[in-house]
């Protein structure tokens, strides 16, 4: 007889030789103690965990002679035929090559007859979703009501390709990838029994190229058992599948966390001389990254890795010596760039720029952090304190040609500057001290009061003697600096306190700015962006923009448009010009001759104009005789 692989030899032919898959084995085992099996089970899963041997388990419980029963007994009839693929009411079709609508015919053809020599009738399809539509449709009523004497077993690798209408006629069974240690002592065990002496190391390399499957786990133990004889280490395991040593994976992994290039470009070069794949090294270093965030994160790291105990407590130390953000950073960078580099034509170069950047990505700083780190020293920066272009240096006059001395009438009047630079107040001796809240009565008093009350300092100081002082040039008064500018709001960071401004106002108009997605400023334009367009449609009409700008305008004070944009669409979803009446009306009033008198006579500047509506039915409310005092203690709108 031809030699038998590992995959078909040890095949489990009960359910207590099944590896893995607990929860599923016990309730097939229950399901058949108890007469409670479906008429349909699908069981789904990657490759290699234990669906068709499962079924065939399955069979043989229902068909033995001495059950249905929750294991077989592997010794009568029918399980020693259902065991060698000989039995007669047993078929198995592949799913694969049997797709059509006429292969599902002829199977409902068959299984119209009553089992030739055992209990029931088992038909175990493969691949099921490889199945045509039509196939599946003729299949509906069949798998719905079939005969008693007729189970259906199904497996599939893609469940989700199965239509609904067959998965809700059948029991689902989804098998998992088998764990770590138990793959690990299954591969042991049949060593074992195949005379075979394998060192830890090479087993974990084994399981970790099998992924959770047991077939593919086998065929590599197969191939490995054909090299190296009677003991297998982990060198010669590395040599034969082509795989990067791990110990190798670990130590370039660590440069880079240190940022040692030269020693990752050393590794790098000892790797290709193994001849090793470049692909297979990015796959195994991304692993490795991953390890390290889950080591950093997790609590039971051991649950989610398959690693060995050795490998568990080395990552634990590795990642406990780096912060979570240096970990995620460089693993997401390598799993970007060694995806390029995995189809360059050059992986080898390709692979050593990847180190390179990664090496140099603790250099890099975040935009995002930039911005942060901007705003924050904006923020604490007073207006009045940021620095200011250096003028320059008056001209000196040409010796010879010496100015008059200018008129004192001509000189710019002294005004007192802020109570913080104010220096102290020069009395003139022939007008009063006056404090600083009489100062506009007294302008209008007459010259002759003035003169009859002097001051109680000049009447109660006697007379100094008089010095003749040596003549000097008149000094000319330096400007006084000018109020402080009010502080400006920013779009993003008061755009909270402009909503609630606008609910006081229009409800409904906020509720619409409410949803959208960013708002910025560009230039003279505050650009509002809305994901759909049906939710800026109340944004559109022509009253809506021109209140909208009003509101802008009275709560930010800075002369703004309004652009409503949604993507896909290249021209403003609004007309621009239906916000240009509030917005020059407001350009008016600042350049309106009177506002600049004013501003001119006590030297000041405007600090808010408001255009409101409600503003402007209280100015319409005041006598036309109301002074400037009554108009600008019209409360201020909250």
């Amino acid at each position: 007889m031809s030699y038998l692989v590992l995959a078909r030899k040890s095949r489990p032919q009960s359910f207590a030789e099944v590896v893995g898959q607990k929860p599923v084995v016990r309730t097939l085992q229950n399901a058949l103690a108890q007469n409670r099996v479906p008429h349909g089970l699908i069981f789904s899963g990657v490759r290699g965990t234990g669906k068709t041997t499962l079924a065939r388990i399955m069979a043989k419980a229902l068909n033995c002679e001495q059950g249905p029963a929750a294991e077989p007994c592997n010794s009568c009839r029918s399980c020693r035929e259902i065991t060698d693929g000989t039995s007669i009411d047993l078929q198995e079709v592949d799913g694969a090559s049997n797709r059509g609508i006429q292969e599902i015919r002829e199977l409902k053809e068959k299984i119209r007859f009553m089992p030739t020599s055992s209990r029931f009738k088992i038909i175990i399809i493969d691949e099921v979703h490889m199945l045509t539509t039509e196939a599946f449709n003729a299949l509906l009523k069949t798998l719905e009501e079939p005969p008693d004497h007729v189970y259906f077993m199904f497996a599939t690798t893609e469940l989700h390709k199965v239509p609904v209408t067959i998965l809700s006629r059948c029991q689902r069974y989804e098998l998992k990838r088998i764990g770590h240690r138990e793959l690990a002592s299954h591969f042991l065990r049949l060593a074992e029994i195949e005379g075979v002496r394998m060192e830890p190391m090479a087993v974990e390399m084994i399981v970790r190229e099998a992924g959770g499957s047991v077939r593919d786990g086998l065929s590599l133990l197969d191939q490995i058992f054909s090299y190296c004889g009677e003991e297998v280490r982990a060198s010669e395991v590395a040599e034969v599948l082509g795989l990067v040593s791990h110990q190798l994976v670990a130590e370039v992994g660590d440069a880079l966390l240190r940022g040692d290039l030269g020693a990752a470009y050393s590794l790098l070069d000892a790797m290709y001389a193994h001849g090793s794949d470049s692909r297979r090294f990015g796959n195994d270093l991304l692993a490795w990254f991953r390890a390290l965030v889950v080591c950093k994160i997790s609590q039971e790291p051991a649950l989610m890795l398959t690693v060995s105990e050795d490998e568990l407590r080395e990552l634990t130390r590795i990642a406990a010596a780096h912060s979570l953000e240096t970990l995620s950073a460089l693993f997401n960078l390598l799993l970007e760039h060694l995806e390029k580099a995995a189809f360059s034509q050059q992986p080898r170069l390709a692979l050593e720029m990847v180190c390179i950047r990664a090496v140099q990505f603790r250099d890099v700083v975040p935009v995002a952090e930039l911005i942060a780190r901007l705003d924050q020293v904006l923020e604490q920066t007073p207006i009045g304190t940021l620095p200011t272009p250096a003028k320059a240096p008056a001209p000196q006059p040409k010796q010879g040609n010496n100015p008059k001395p200018l008129p004192a009438s001509a000189l710019p009047p002294l005004v007192a500057p802020g109570p913080e630079l104010s220096p102290p107040p020069v009395s003139d001796p022939t007008e009063p001290s006056l404090p600083p809240d009489k100062v506009a009565s007294a302008a209008s008093t007459p010259a002759s009061d003035r003169q009859a009350r002097p001051p109680v300092a000049e009447r109660s100081r006697p007379p100094e003697p008089s010095i003749p002082a040596e003549p000097s040039p008149a000094p000319v008064a330096p400007a006084p600096p000018g109020p402080p500018e009010p502080k400006k709001k920013r779009i993003r960071q008061h755009w909270d306190g402009f909503l609630k401004y606008v609910q006081k106002r229009q409800p409904w108009v906020a509720a619409s700015l409410q949803m959208a997605d960013t708002v910025d400023r560009q230039g003279e334009d505050l650009i509002i962006r809305f994901a759909d367009s049906s939710d800026c449609a109340l944004l559109k009409q022509r009253n809506t923009i021109t209140d909208l700008t009003e509101f802008v305008l009275d709560f930010f004070q800075e002369n703004m448009r309004i652009r409503v944009e949604v993507p896909g669409v290249d021209a403003s979803a609004v007309d621009p010009a239906n916000g240009l009446a509030p917005l020059q009306e407001r350009r008016g009033l600042a350049s309106d001759p009177l506002v600049l008198t004013a501003l001119d006579v006590f030297t000041g500047q405007v600090a808010e104009i408001r255009v409101g509506q409600r503003y402007r039915a209280i100015a319409a409310t005041m006598p036309s005789s109301s002074t400037s005092d009554e108009l600008l203690s019209v409360p201020e709108e909250e």
